[in-house]
């Protein structure tokens, strides 16, 4: 299992509790807490899937239209200093800012997914 689920369009962490031997997740993407169990996989799936639904049952009762976290745009990548030194001077290579650079290769990856 790669620890992720899918439903719809809603994404969830998943990790073994061996203290409540359990699978815990945890729904990803959205600004609500929203964290779901099973004994089994397809137990874990089923909570998944119901907690999907009842968030979304939640946000409809509350006037909640956008139900994806939103995002600005803007975040902070940690790498080491030689790739930042690599990545740098591609980018430079290539005529591009280090942001422009960055954007097209996460591009690039993303369109295979």
């Amino acid at each position: 299992m790669d620890n992720i689920l899918k439903y719809n369009d809603f994404i969830a962490t998943v990790k073994y509790s061996e203290e409540d031997e359990a699978f815990i997740g945890r729904i990803e993407g959205i600004d609500s807490v929203v964290s779901f169990e099973g004994q089994s996989v397809e137990e874990l799936k089923s909570a998944f899937r119901e907690a999907v639904e009842s968030y979304l049952d939640f946000c409809r009762r509350k006037g909640i239209t956008e139900t994806q976290k939103s995002y600005t745009g803007r975040f902070n990548v940690r790498i080491n200093s030689s790739l930042h030194r690599r990545a740098a001077i591609m980018a430079k290579q290539r005529g591009k800012t280090l942001n422009a650079f960055v954007k097209e290769s996460i591009e690039r990856s993303l369109e295979y997914v």
